[in-house]
């Protein structure tokens, strides 16, 4: 399968670090051009920034939960790479606060900042960059009326297995997540006629620099466990699940929510 992609201008949220770091290192490892999103980790997206393949790359920074911040990275991305064709919904938070010993001040600033974050951002930049995908005459049909297959323009979504699972620790994260993925689902039938392809990937546990406490320490066996490969995932297996939807032979998987779990959970 070739999924070289002939330099395609992607915008990753989130690139700063862990999974959006290793989703950034893929695309420009196959030949794409990638404005790499951070929020406030400057210094880390510079060493992401560093580390991509080729030339052309660029920074952008804004805070996704301000619709006017969110446009500012989108005409920062747009400019810097010459157009949008792939964006990468990456960008997130997920911080803990259990119900039963949250008091509810924090449960309910903790539930607008996920809300805020997790879901309008990515509507938000989804937004943005499918217009602007679609003034750039993605997808459009020839002469015979029928619109060739594998339209360049792609968003992916990074959901969660805890949509499916329910995240007792994080219900706020959780539900967002489950959000995401049906805010995937709804364009991905809304822009399909404009040739744009929309699908969301659910990742288990995979492991990055935040999370690497709990993989040392006492709980790490446990969360190994949760899948019968005794391990959990590497950010560069996600990102090439990433790579494969947002590939021109991936356009029929358009809408679908791919679980990339090690079997951790099953759901029918």
């Amino acid at each position: 399968m070739n999924l070289l992609t002939n330099g395609r201008s992607v915008l990753v949220s989130g690139a700063s670090r862990g999974l959006g770091r290793a989703v950034a290192r893929t695309f420009a490892a196959h030949g794409d051009r990638v404005a790499v999103h951070y929020g406030s980790r400057a210094e880390e997206a510079r060493e992401t920034l560093g580390s991509l393949e080729g030339t052309g790359h660029a920074l952008v920074c804004g805070d996704l939960s301000d619709p006017a911040g969110a446009a500012r990275v989108a005409d920062a991305a747009a400019e810097a790479l010459g157009g949008i064709d792939v964006l990468v919904n990456n960008a997130a938070v997920n911080l803990p606060h259990p119900p039963a010993t949250t008091p509810y001040e924090e449960w309910a600033e903790l539930w607008q900042r996920h809300v805020s974050v997790n879901l309008l951002g990515t509507a938000y930049l989804s937004h943005l960059a499918a217009r602007r995908m679609i003034d750039a005459g993605n997808g459009e049909r020839g002469e015979t009326g029928v619109r060739p297959a594998g339209g360049r323009g792609r968003i992916i979504n990074i959901g969660s297995r805890g949509a499916f699972r329910g995240e007792p620790d994080h219900p706020a994260y959780g539900a967002t997540k489950a959000a995401v993925h049906a805010l995937g689902q709804s364009l991905a039938v809304a822009l399909a006629p404009h040739g744009i392809g929309v699908a969301s990937v659910a990742p288990g546990f995979f492991a990055t620099e935040r999370v690497a406490p709990r993989l040392e320490g006492p709980e790490g066996e446990a969360i190994r466990s949760q899948s019968p490969f005794g391990r959990v995932a590497t950010p560069e297996e996600i990102a090439a699940a990433v790579l494969w939807l947002a590939s021109p032979e991936a356009e029929w998987a358009s809408g679908t929510v791919l679980d990339l779990n090690g079997a951790s959970y099953l759901r029918t």
